[in-house]
């Protein structure tokens, strides 16, 4: 007859210690090895495998461990958990230490019982953390069954690595480009979205009616929207516009009032009041057409929105916050500011010369195309546009426009024509994807003659190539090696694709060649431009931070056009922004400067240059009324305000306009005297100022007050208590590479290690979580504060695999006395220390709880564990019980005297034998811990009763004592001989 064992009982099978899961069954036992994960899971036939009850031998009296011992083994026995007993499930197993404000939208999550989320957060805070947060605590409670993420097709592969890197999830990707790799898998009648649960899909791919309806009916449960300010549109807004397209997909996604949606974007309010409207509606219908004026309609929309700026989140959990007092403070480093630098340039006399002839024949194109009638009308004016944005950026742009038919020439109408030709050149905030945005517009409209007045124009561009003649190269040249020298990485960014690589092809070193750039042999140039896949486009920005290397005096220059300036992270590897080319639309530059002043950026300040004309007769103009004016709003309010596309393309319309019919007389003196221009730059003053107020008044009605600090704070501290804190952490990898022979360089917080001297078996399970040639080359190993790290470098934070591999290392040497190579940890010690004034035991134990959890999917039936320390003086028979406050400061007791090794072996041996005393403190102890858990889940969960009915939480009998260390006062201990002392008794 088989023995049956309950749930969250040891068993001992395959040579090991299991916990027994939930869904075992007398004849099938479901088992997790004992401090490991789910991934681990395994199944076991009791009737053709030998299982046993198994319990926790005690430690081994002789096996006598240092004054650090204690503290090492309670920190990789915790960096180990997978399945903390808390109610935030999934952050013992997550790859990330989320700040504190970043726990805000998930708390706000668990308060409803289908989640219905904004996320409106600031530019560079860490929005895609805060829903992975949310989606991978919804699947770890079993609220969720699948996820899919809907997103631009640039940014989708930068969402499946986050996933997988810090939440665990692997999600395949539905693109255009996979979707028939995909459907080919399936089974007759089964749909993609069944066959995969979690997925994330290209918003533009799935918004056609040919594949939304099915992605629709077998939609997952949980859909999280990027950029989700660019799936609505406001009420004037044409039915077969993109927007409106992506905003029927996500009203028809929302419509099940069961599905649980997070939308996450920067930006919730465009400037139209409709399309915010709408965005809320999606969350909630209601929230559509609610007063937001009043005190009951903003009550109703917190619940829902969230959208804080830096200064609300750099430094949070103070007594500013309501706290009482700093001792949980968390500040961010933020980038403090943005150093603006507006340099200019004037036009060599031949480019002067080909400027202005450009101007002419535009000129005179649009005079007469305007009495051919209107669609001729648009495709000249399109054509002129294209032609001075092209001259303007570059030669090699220039000569390209030139020759190239323009878009907007096969339109049969001039509606036509704005469709084909607007998105190649003007830089519409709204623009459907930067993909294909960067290719040099055509200019040519005659068709019939190769060698018209464009060709010979064309010609003349080509010639112009080179710092001699291209002034404009030559300042950037100037200001880029001001960069370098002061130690910044820059990425430059361009409007077109042969911009990008003409400047590439003027500044790299040609190794072939032997040629040496203008910047130094040691500065490694390469472009990035829509020419790349996604994909390519990390890989090349990879390969350049590679080649650079760790060199000091190495530097990075990257050249980029906007394919990169949305979604794509390069705080690691850059740290000023140049604008080569200026937009001419400011929320371009925001975004592209966005790129590297956000989370991680290890510089306190970012540069940004801006490079202008000030001969160009439209540089400077857009400068001044549409750039300069963003940068202020943004400094005055701390967040960026959008300006409409139509009000920047009154300004800009108007400037092209003054020079094609000034011709050669379109100086900017003259330009300041334009009518239209005047009037547009009116509007642009009133309306932007308009949204700045009504921004900032909706700062202060939306601000986030859900959610109050107090409560994060309690969170957080319950959080810390399970898994541990930053500090704590930085101290078990100091000491622990320490002990196993790693050589450690630098005083601070930060540091490097090189592990070529540890033992084999760490630096085999190294290698997969740093990259196996820094431990094949004994790189040195640079471990940082910032979680935000790049390949090649450890967070110094409980769930980096660096530190979770080192953590496994010092659990399983410790547990094993004939583990090869040092040992650090020890489950004993006797320590002789001024620190106690009686004999005092320390208790590490492991817990272990059964929790019953409701959700919508019915209970889950889970075992989860936890890690206390536990004090006592006196004999375990007359113990007098300690505070856990100062239980945890034994930790930090140092050892005043050797201990000798015989007393101390048999001090150990008598403790031992008396420890069956306080087994019945131990389970009262669990028995509360179970109690503040229950309260703690509920607490989290306040806001929904139904989540919470059927709730329980029961420790498992008997808990584990891990280890046992003894704390002796100096005068009742006998001094070890000096050649007698064993090392690392109480050394």
């Amino acid at each position: 007859m088989s023995q049956e064992f309950s749930t969250g009982s040891l068993v001992k099978a395959r040579g090991r210690e299991w916990v027994v899961l939930p869904q075992s069954k007398p004849d099938l036992l479901v088992l997790r090895p004992l401090g490991g994960s789910d991934d681990d899971i395994a199944a076991v036939f009791p009737a053709f495998e030998t299982v046993d009850q198994a319990r926790f031998d005690p430690p081994l009296p002789s096996d006598l461990g240092n004054q650090l011992a204690a503290g090492l083994l309670r920190t990789a026995l915790r960096v180990g958990f997978r399945s903390g007993a808390g109610p935030f499930r999934s952050l013992a197993g997550i790859a990330v230490d989320p700040r504190a404000y970043q726990l805000v939208p998930l708390l706000m999550a668990l308060r409803q019982k289908t989640v219905r989320l904004l996320i409106s957060d600031d530019v560079g805070i860490g929005k895609t953390i805060e829903a992975g947060l949310i989606a991978s605590e919804l699947l770890a409670q079993g609220e969720a069954t699948g996820l899919a993420v809907l997103c631009s097709p640039a940014l989708a592969e930068q969402w499946q690595q986050e996933l997988r890197a810090k939440f665990g999830i692997d999600a395949e990707l539905v693109l255009s480009s996979t979707v028939s790799r995909l459907e080919r898998g399936l089974d007759l009648g089964q749909s993609l979205f069944d066959k995969y649960p979690h997925v994330i899909i290209s918003t533009d791919f799935i918004k056609s009616p040919r594949h939304r309806d099915d992605f629709v009916r077998h939609c997952p449960d949980l859909v999280i929207v990027d950029e989700a300010h660019t799936c609505v549109a406001a009420d004037d807004t044409s039915s077969h516009s993109q927007n409106q397209l992506r905003y029927e997909l996500l009203r028809r996604v929302a419509e099940d009032a069961t599905r649980h949606l997070v939308l996450v974007t920067a930006t919730p309010h465009s400037g139209k009041e409709s399309a915010f409207r709408n965005l809320l509606g999606l969350v909630k219908p209601e929230l559509a057409s609610v007063s937001l004026e009043s005190e009951s309609g903003r009550r109703q929309l917190a619940q829902h929105f969230v959208a804080r700026k830096r200064a609300d989140v750099r430094q949070y959990l103070t007594k500013e916050d309501g706290l009482s007092d700093d001792s949980l403070a968390e500040r961010t480093a933020f980038p403090s500011d943005r150093y603006f630098k507006d340099e200019t340039y004037k036009l060599s006399p031949e480019y002067r010369a080909l400027l202005d002839d450009a101007i002419a024949y535009a000129s005179e194109r649009v005079e007469e195309a305007g009495g051919q009638g209107r669609r001729e009308a648009r495709i000249a004016w399109w054509s002129a546009i294209a032609l001075l944005r092209s001259l303007v950026s570059s030669p090699r742009a220039a000569a390209k426009t030139l020759r190239t038919r323009s878009a907007a020439a096969v339109a049969e109408s001039a509606e036509e024509a704005d469709k084909l030709a607007a998105p190649l050149t003007s830089d519409a905030a709204d623009n459907d994807t930067m993909e294909g945005m960067d290719l040099a517009p055509g200019a040519e409209t005659d068709e019939h003659d190769p060698r018209s007045r464009l060709g010979e124009l064309a010609d003349r561009a080509a010639k112009l190539e080179g710092p001699a003649k291209d002034l404009k190269l030559k300042a950037l040249i100037k200001h880029l090696k001001a960069l370098l020298a002061d130690g910044h990485n820059p990425i430059v960014f361009c409007r077109y694709i042969p911009t990008a690589e003409y400047l590439a092809a003027q500044l790299e070193n040609d190794k072939e060649s032997g040629r040496r750039g203008p910047l130094g042999t040691k500065t490694v140039v390469k472009a990035v431009t829509g020419t790349l896949s996604p994909q390519q486009r990390i890989e090349r920005i990879e390969a350049l931070a590679a080649e650079a290397g760790d060199d000091a005096a190495a530097r990075r220059v990257l050249i980029a056009t906007d394919c990169l300036s949305e979604g794509v992270n390069l705080q690691h590897h850059f740290d000023a922004v140049v604008h080569y080319d200026l937009a001419w639309n400011p929320t371009r530059h925001d975004q592209r400067e966005g790129r590297v002043d956000r989370y991680g950026q290890r510089r306190d300040q970012v540069r940004v240059i801006t490079i202008y004309g000030d001969d160009n007769g439209i540089d400077g103009k857009v400068l001044e009324v549409l750039i300069k004016k963003h940068r202020q709003i943004k400094k005055d309010l701390g967040i960026s305000v959008s300006i409409p596309d139509e009000l920047s393309t009154g300004v800009t319309d108007a400037i092209v306009e003054w020079l094609l019919l000034r011709g050669r007389e379109g100086q900017q003196d003259t330009l300041f005297g334009s009518e239209a221009l005047d009037t547009a730059t009116n509007k642009v003053e009133s309306d932007w100022n308009s949204a700045a107020e009504r921004e900032k008044k909706s700062r202060s009605l939306f601000a986030q007050r859900s959610i109050h600090p107090e409560e994060v704070a309690r969170e957080v501290t319950s959080i810390r208590e399970a898994l541990g804190g930053t500090g704590e952490i930085t101290t078990f990898v100091r000491e622990s590479l320490e002990a196993l022979g790693a050589v450690l360089r630098g005083d601070g917080e930060e540091f490097t290690a090189q592990v070529g001297g540890t033992p084999i078996g760490l630096q085999d399970a190294l290698a997969p979580a740093i990259g196996a040639e820094v431990i094949d080359n004994d790189r040195p190993i640079p471990f940082r504060t910032d979680p935000a790290v790049t390949r090649g470098e450890a967070a110094l934070v409980r769930t980096d695999p660096v530190v979770g591999a080192l953590a496994a290392h010092v659990l399983n040497a410790a547990l094993d006395k004939d583990a090869p190579g040092a040992r650090p940890a020890r489950r004993c010690g006797v320590v002789t220390t001024d620190a106690v004034a009686t004999m005092t035991t320390l208790l590490l134990v492991r817990y272990r709880f059964h929790l019953t959890l409701p959700s919508r999917n019915g209970d889950r039936q889970i075992v989860a564990e936890d890690a206390r320390l536990l004090a006592y003086e006196g004999s375990a028979k007359n113990a007098v019980w300690l505070t856990p406050e100062r239980a945890a400061e034994l930790l930090d007791a140092t050892a005043s005297v050797s201990t000798d090794p015989h007393f101390g072996e048999r001090t150990m041996t008598r403790v031992l034998s008396q420890l069956p005393n306080v087994n019945d403190h131990l389970a009262v102890y669990g028995e509360e811990l179970a109690t503040a858990l229950d309260a703690s889940h509920r607490r989290v969960r306040a806001a929904s009763g139904e989540i919470v009915r059927g709730l329980s939480v029961t420790a498992q009998k008997p808990a584990d004592v891990l280890g046992v260390y003894v704390y002796l006062p100096t005068t009742a201990t006998p001094a070890a001989p000096a050649a007698a002392t064993a090392p690392g008794v109480s050394a």
